[in-house]
């Protein structure tokens, strides 16, 4: 799968239709949901979540695959294992729910520190860019 973009507003959602059926493509996008009602992450909070669903599948340009969410950042991993539950879980209502497309079961979820918890819960990406090229400088 090309790399989605996470989109956290139908604003957003609705700027990349138009340019991706400028370009003639379906654009992958992953539904970023602050899972951890951080106010300095972006994403919508979860209660949101399926309604938000329920407006970016109608919405042409667009394909949903999943969803995304980065938790607070913990020196130790297993700080992340229930926002990353939460998130599965959070994915599987939608899916009980039917409103979502069949493709529907991406979970971005998981960084250098906490990757391996990640997968543990389900993620289907994970972001390990400092595992493999080291700090930002």
């Amino acid at each position: 799968m090309p790399s989605p973009h996470s989109v956290d507003s139908i604003d957003l959602c609705e700027e990349i239709s138009l340019r991706a059926q400028k370009r003639g493509i379906i654009q992958n996008i992953l539904l970023e949901v602050n899972i951890s009602g951080e106010e300095e992450k972006f994403g919508i909070v979860p209660s949101e979540a399926a309604d938000r669903v329920k407006k970016i599948v109608r919405i042409k340009g667009v394909s949903l695959k999943g969803m995304m969410a980065i938790p607070p950042f913990s020196e130790d991993p297993e700080h992340s294992r229930p926002y990353f539950r939460r998130l599965r879980e959070l994915r599987n209502e939608i899916i009980s729910r039917g409103i979502c497309p069949p493709d529907f079961r991406e979970l971005s979820m998981g960084m250098s520190n906490d990757f391996e918890i990640g997968i543990e819960e389900g993620a289907t990406l994970v972001r390990i860019g400092t595992a493999i090229f080291g700090p930002r400088g």
